[in-house]
């Protein structure tokens, strides 16, 4: 294990069909990758592709009490692609899902927190969105300007010019 450890939040946009692109750059620039995915983007992932590609399981569901911690401590934490419901849900600190809860504990937790839209203008439009986005802001998440398409090596890159 190097000395940093990633905490990699992925949500349901087709992005994450691409999700391995992203973990491969950050090995390469020295990170510990650790995949949490909502419900319906574990549905979308390989599994089995991105456990063996980072040693370590791909979180799902929240583990029972007594069991261990699968992953490692994290040094920062990413949500890409992130999504309209878990940008909204995570601004009101709903908990209903292990990525939203993972999320929401980062906010208290004193380190980095990324996050990288991926919404469609049409929703990103909603009246709700904007202010949630500035609740989370104010919260201390290092939000991305909205792309017209998700940029692997920008996130990389943003991430190791702040760490």
């Amino acid at each position: 294990m190097t000395g940093r450890v990633l905490a990699l939040v992925v949500c349901a946009a087709p992005p994450v069909l691409r999700i391995g692109e992203l973990v491969d750059l950050l090995q390469a620039d020295g990170w510990t990758v650790c995949v949490t995915a909502t419900p319906t983007a574990a549905t979308w992932i390989e599994r089995q592709a991105l456990e063996q590609q980072t040693g370590y399981p791909v979180r799902v569901q929240w583990r029972k009490p007594g069991e261990p911690e699968p992953h490692p401590s994290a040094d920062a934490v990413v949500v890409v692609p992130a999504t309209f419901n878990v940008i909204n849900k995570w601004a009101q600190g709903i908990n209903d899902t292990l990525a939203l809860g993972i999320l929401n504990e980062t906010l208290g937790a004193g380190i980095p927190v990324y996050a990288f839209p991926n919404v469609k203008a049409q929703l990103a439009s909603h009246p709700s969105y904007e202010r949630h986005l500035r609740i989370l802001q104010d919260a201390g998440v290092a939000l991305a300007p909205l792309p017209a398409a998700l940029d692997w090596r920008s996130v990389a890159a943003r991430l190791n010019g702040s760490s």
